[in-house]
């Protein structure tokens, strides 16, 4: 799904990131690398599979778009280096892509990995008329983009049946991403006559009417 905002095309994918397409830009939040090797550390019956599957995601989602950065808001790492890093580390190897990082609540790593690996990073980045964050931030002349909430939406359907997705969020300055990363479970988010959800499906992006 493409949408326009202040005059910038901006592409919504089903994996979660978003392409802006003026910037060649790939933005991606809270990807929790790591996080399925930290839950099996702690005893938590994850397959040891998993731990590439959000590798795998990357691939194919940089495969489908011409990006020539890659901004990740937040969350990138989900805590302490474990045995995910290497393959992070191999993963940064095979792109030629600027990377750049807005630092979320679980990026704990030192800098010093990140700049040793040409990183760039950021607590928040402005780029024209665009705020980019991870926690969701109100500053005014600005559009925020951001992470952090995980946001999804429970559609109702006959009885009570129920059907909840991960969503983009987009408030009337401000749009909020939903995970990328496995295993990072979700908010539910009520929207007002002023919101606006698009909803992720196996098929694509659909916007939700909120009558």
């Amino acid at each position: 799904m493409k949408i326009l905002i202040n005059n910038q095309k901006f592409i919504l994918h089903q994996s979660g990131v978003v392409f802006w397409e003026e910037k060649k830009m790939l933005l991606i939040s809270d990807v929790h690398l790591g996080k399925v090797t930290h839950f099996r550390k702690h005893g938590i019956g994850i397959p040891k599979e998993a731990i590439l599957e959000n590798f795998n995601r990357l691939k194919k989602v940089l495969e489908l778009f011409d990006s020539e950065a890659i901004v990740f808001l937040g969350d990138l790492f989900h805590s302490k280096i474990n045995t995910e890093w290497g393959f992070f580390v191999d993963w940064i190897k095979e792109h030629s892509q600027k990377i750049i990082l807005v630092e979320g609540n679980h990026d704990i790593i030192s800098k010093i990995n990140y700049e040793d690996l040409n990183i760039d990073i950021y607590s928040e980045l402005i780029i024209d008329n665009f705020l980019l964050t991870h926690h969701p931030t109100e500053k005014e002349g600005f559009f925020n983009f951001c992470g952090h909430i995980h946001p999804a939406i429970q559609l109702r359907g006959l009885g009570r049946q129920f059907l909840t997705l991960p969503c983009f969020f987009r408030k009337p300055n401000q749009l909020i991403f939903p995970a990328f990363g496995e295993f990072t479970g979700n908010s539910y988010m009520t929207p007002t006559e002023h919101d606006k959800a698009y909803a992720i499906t196996k098929e694509g992006v659909i916007e939700i009417s909120i009558n």
